[in-house]
């Protein structure tokens, strides 16, 4: 399946030379499970006419910022929910909260990555589930979120300035995963040695049809694109 992780459960279950077989066999288990919950969820979603959009990436790239700006754009044409993904505190979900969206927070205590178990807890949590779109923030890291289907019906990723250009190169599962890409900070670019094209160029290697967009959440660029383009992927799906 190509998945793997060393972290959280699935730290019990990494393959290991003494253990053989076995150990593999339990690793297929949990990884099959994980998949089965998640289809579940898509489907309880769609029946719900639900758009849910799983956001990725490093830490620190500006996805809760995204999401502020985002949110403000959205608010009074869009019914939204956030799943705050993190290893421990909630502050990302209590800024998310003062823009007067409902956030639960899903703290991973130390797991570096979202499982659909996760996410099907906290959407038990969510007191109105009558939303156009839910965003799922995953975990900051490039690696084993994007292993793992949380039941998204949307898949994107972030990559901020700062980071390099060279991120879909060296952490390529998580681009080729995402229908999407989210440049962010893009107002720190005279800054950094920092190519778009380049990353976009290395992106579209991995992932040929995926869509790309420039945004600063300090700014304001693009976020406007971003945010329609959210609208209309909802419409797509359900008119």
């Amino acid at each position: 399946m190509g998945r793997t992780c060393t972290c959280g459960t699935l730290s019990l279950t990494y393959p290991r030379r003494t253990m053989g077989k076995i150990t593999v066999d339990v690793k297929r288990e949990v990884l099959r499970a994980n998949d089965m919950l998640a289809e579940a969820l898509r489907r309880e979603w769609a029946s719900r006419s639900m758009l849910v959009v799983n956001l990725l990436s490093s830490p620190g790239s500006g996805k809760t910022a995204l999401l502020e700006r985002t949110l403000e754009i959205l608010k009074g044409r869009m019914r939204v929910a956030v799943l705050e993904g993190d290893i421990e505190t909630d502050r990302d979900a209590e800024r998310i909260r003062a823009k007067g969206v409902e956030a639960v927070q899903i703290t991973t205590g130390g797991t570096c990555h979202l499982e659909a178990n996760m996410v099907a807890k906290a959407w038990e949590r969510i007191s109105d589930r009558d939303w156009d779109i839910l965003f799922i923030e995953n975990v900051g890291n490039l690696i084993c979120p994007a292993g793992f289907d949380l039941g998204e019906h949307l898949r994107v990723v972030l990559l901020s300035v700062p980071e390099g250009d060279d991120k879909p190169a060296k952490y390529p599962k998580a681009f080729r995963t995402a229908r999407w890409m989210v440049l962010t900070k893009m107002d720190l670019l005279p800054f950094f040695d920092f190519s778009p094209e380049r990353a976009v160029s290395e992106a579209k290697r991995l992932r040929p049809d995926i869509r790309v967009f420039r945004t600063s959440a300090k700014t304001g660029e693009g976020v406007e694109e971003w945010a329609n383009a959210l609208v209309e992927e909802y419409r797509k799906m359900y008119g």
